[in-house]
């Protein structure tokens, strides 16, 4: 008998936009929902990037997806949507806030169409406070959240982190929303509002760094490189091997004993001053010397190696290029390969969300070509004929901006 997935049945409108709501409707998709998304006739933001072919940030996050072209604007887009919507068991979007009210389809309209709806919208500030009408990008709640003060060496200025990680911590939280909303319906027969502000899953990341300043440590800088958030741990960095970088990170004493051992001093396990954890933190650079000068003249496969058996915490540092190579994702199956209509044999990952007893993460289909399901879906799920089809095509209602 074939497993059944969690979401199997649902319907999913994802009017996600770049990064946020697209991937919280991807991991739902992944779950087993039918996830329709809903673009305007120009298409997803990221999509707009390239015309000539999709970019891969928007195949990334966009398997198992089907495309339906409606320009919201237009009356007859909005209550196609709306129909759309009494059929659907979730809708994602991640817009301004207001912007889904001033269309005509927000939580107050849409609650009235299908009470059994869960809509979940993540936008930077959240629905009320003094920033809620700021706009909001990755790099804007970066800043506003001290992820940005907290990144960066010491004596620099402040750095935003390289991945994008506002935007996915946002859909992810939002992911969890809507799950736990969609349990809740089950006991209550009723949906609800979900709300995640980029701003407030952003700060959750900053524990060490917060909890530097909720204790009253003063010495601490905002910004402390590689070292720990804190400065409480020593060793706790990355340090330059004869090939590249790798990153150790001491949490516990048998780790610090590995570490003399392998360093060859024995002699500073019984050594003033380098007794207890505190105390190394306090010779931090001291430290950090002592094992540059042992990894500098060793590979890091040779460093992770001796670390690793050893049982001290280690990793090589690797380049973007080695992630999409890596040996691991690789035996995992987290890379697929799939035959992108315009791009060709494409690698995408699945969901990291692995349920054991709820069906392996499969990519059915891959991202959608702009539009390519809206005739379908307006056929299958609204039943329009093709003479009205045509029509909401001939009116650029449906019809893609190519």
């Amino acid at each position: 008998m074939a497993i059944r997935r969690p979401l199997d049945g649902m319907l999913v409108l994802d009017l996600g936009q770049i990064y946020n709501g697209p991937y919280c409707g991807m991991l739902l998709g992944f779950m087993g929902a039918r996830v329709l998304k809903i673009e305007p006739p120009e298409g997803d933001v990221v999509r707009r990037r390239k015309r000539d072919v999709e970019p891969y940030p928007l195949v990334m996050l966009n398997s198992n997806k089907e495309s339906v072209v409606l320009d919201l604007k237009h009356e007859r887009g909005k209550q196609i949507f709306l129909d759309l919507a009494r059929k659907a068991d979730v809708v994602v979007e991640n817009f301004a806030v207001g912007v889904m009210d001033r269309l005509g389809i927000g939580w107050e309209v849409l609650r009235t169409v299908n009470p059994r709806l869960v809509y979940g919208g993540s936008s930077g500030y959240g629905l009320d406070g003094p920033y809620r009408s700021l706009a909001a990008m990755d790099v804007t709640i970066q800043a506003m959240s001290g992820i940005m003060s907290a990144t960066g060496q010491q004596d620099g200025p402040p750095t935003k982190a390289g991945p994008a990680v506002c935007d996915f911590m946002a859909g992810i939280h939002l992911c969890a929303g809507i799950l736990g909303a969609l349990v809740q319906r089950e006991r209550t027969g009723e949906g609800q509002r979900v709300e995640v502000a980029m701003h407030e899953a952003a700060v959750i990341g900053l524990a060490s760094a917060l909890g530097a300043m909720m204790d009253g440590d003063a010495n601490v800088p905002e910004r402390t490189g590689n070292r720990h958030p804190a400065l409480a741990i020593a060793p706790y960095n990355t340090y330059p091997c004869a090939d590249g970088h790798v990153a150790i990170f001491t949490s516990a004493e048998r780790h610090w004993q590995a570490m003399c051992g392998l360093l060859g001093r024995a002699d500073l396990l019984e050594a003033p001053g380098y007794a207890t954890m505190p105390e190394r933190a306090q010779r931090m650079a001291e430290i950090d010397d002592m094992i540059s000068a042992w990894t500098i003249g060793r590979t890091k496969e040779e460093v992770m190696g001796l670390l690793n058996e050893a049982h001290v915490p280690c990793s090589i540092v690797k380049t973007v290029r080695e992630v999409a190579q890596d040996p691991h994702l690789e035996a995992r199956g987290f890379w697929v390969d799939v035959d992108h209509p315009r791009r060709g044999r494409t690698r995408v990952p699945i969901s990291p969300i692995r349920l054991h007893t709820g069906g392996r993460a499969e990519i059915r289909t891959p991202a959608p070509t702009l539009g390519q399901h809206t005739d379908a879906v307006l056929a299958e799920l609204l039943g329009l004929g093709p003479d009205e089809r045509a029509a909401l095509a001939a009116s650029g209602t449906t019809t893609p901006v190519r």
